[in-house]
């Protein structure tokens, strides 16, 4: 197939015929799907008519898909895809242009410049600056690195070229995401190269007094300390104004993951929960939860932009670039990047900072609607209040007779909603959170009407 004025025409009708169907029975068909199989196909020797290819997608692709992109998948932290970023993504296949350095197109000062909108929809100064990346998994990477970069340089090693024999390094954290201990195994710290801190009485926070005992005790030439902004469970938020003051007394980094919790900052400002952000060396966050943007985008920001710049250039004749160039092949993990700014640019431009924060407001409510529900029912317990977009609760054992796992079963096998499972206090639960633009009351009622008919 070549691109030419009556193929052009043949796919764009098709896009739009599979835009609709999905979109159309996104409300009705269940959230999450019952046949994971694969495909019933063999690879041709000649391949197959583009209409032989698109009635397999619609007979067994599409109606086995979730519906992730719907106003009830409310497992992990799943944003939906906002209809000016879909169009958005749309674009950028159709544009297909490799970010990896600037001088051919105006893709990577799209980038840089959306980089400095979020900056300052965040309010954060201007010494923050970064990188779009696949996911939080990767910006975590990013933070691993260029946090151990920073070590190195206290003990006068250059990590990228020497490596890390000789580095003397105390990491410190109360709740990490897995994402976080997984880079810092991919970073050769290790997974269990980190030192747990007390977490405060019922509360995933870290415990302030207990992280200064052991920065204090600490004897190793460099520490990192990894704060949370918030905890993927019980939503905590460290208090990195102490954090922060604690680092600088202590001379170590300060990473604060903030995947999706830097989103309250839009709701209660400089002030509320993450008062203290804008003093961290590095920050996580996603742009594919809470902005609601196609998978996957996420975002690392650091104020170090010389060390993250170390760890990821290399010298090679082909890639070298005239002078003044902006080079994101030097900033990140990829020499070869998607052009995964443009749905955020897009939806910073459309829903400006004022939409952005009804969406998150939205979630919230709904949230605390659900939670309010759950603490009225006799078959529920509520288990935490719910201060942001995250409701944890269990079925009263007494009533349901159920275990957390044999009800989240059940739930999602109705279709009418898609949960993932937690831990609270040791004990396993189920977690609902609500991160997408499209989730609205009638929503919130159809879950409720699943819940009460367990």
């Amino acid at each position: 197939m070549q691109y030419c004025k009556r193929s052009n025409d043949i796919i764009l009708t098709a896009l739009g015929e599979q835009f609709k169907a999905f979109h159309q029975n996104l409300t009705e068909q269940p959230v999450a799907s019952v046949f994971t199989g694969p495909v019933v196909a063999e690879l041709p020797d000649v391949g197959v008519s583009f209409e032989a290819l698109n009635t397999l997608i619609t007979e067994q692709v599409r109606p086995n898909l979730s519906a992730s992109n719907g106003g009830r998948y409310w497992g992990f932290v799943t944003g939906g895809a906002n209809p000016v970023a879909t169009y958005a993504d749309w674009l950028v296949t159709t544009f297909n242009q490799n970010v990896s350095k600037g001088g051919d197109s105006i893709a990577s000062d799209i980038e840089r410049q959306t980089l400095g909108w979020l900056c300052e929809l965040f309010a954060l100064p201007h010494t923050f600056n970064g990188i779009f990346t696949t996911g939080a998994t990767a910006a975590n990477v990013l933070v691993a690195f260029t946090a151990r970069q920073y070590a190195g340089h206290a003990q006068n090693i250059d990590i990228t070229q020497a490596g890390m024999a000789d580095l003397d390094v105390g990491i410190f954290s109360a709740t990490p995401h897995a994402s976080m201990v997984k880079s810092l195994g991919f970073a050769g710290f290790g997974q269990n190269g980190w030192q747990k801190i007390a977490c405060n009485p019922n509360n995933e926070s870290m415990d302030i007094n207990a992280l200064e005992v052991a920065l204090a005790e600490c004897k190793a030439a460099s520490k990192i300390v990894i704060a949370s902004a918030a905890t993927v469970t019980g939503t905590d938020f460290d208090d990195i104004e102490a954090i922060a003051t604690l680092c600088q007394k202590y001379h170590a980094w300060l990473h604060v993951d903030a995947a999706f919790g830097i989103f309250e900052r839009l709701i209660n400002g400089k002030d509320g929960k993450t008062r203290g952000i804008e003093r961290a060396d590095s920050i996580t966050l996603d742009c594919h939860k809470w902005l609601n943007v196609p998978y996957d985008c996420g975002v690392f920001l650091t104020q170090h932009m010389d060390l993250l710049t170390q760890c990821c250039e290399v010298s090679a004749a082909y890639l070298a670039s005239p002078e003044n160039t902006l080079s994101y092949m030097s900033l990140g993990i990829e020499n070869s990047r998607r052009f995964r700014a443009f749905p955020v640019w897009a939806t910073l431009l459309a829903y400006g900072k004022q939409g952005v924060t009804d969406n998150i407001k939205a979630n919230m409510l709904h949230a605390r609607q659900l939670a309010n529900w759950l603490d009225k029912s006799d078959k529920y317990e509520l288990l935490k209040p719910c201060e942001l977009n995250v409701v944890l609760f269990k079925p009263n054992a007494a009533v349901l007779n159920l275990t957390s796992a044999q009800c989240m079963a059940k739930l999602n096998a109705s279709g009418q909603v898609f949960l993932t499972p937690g831990a609270w206090q040791g004990e396993p639960i189920i977690r609902a959170a609500l991160s997408n633009w499209a989730t609205n009351v009638d929503d919130v009622q159809r879950v409720i009407a699943a819940l009460d008919g367990i």
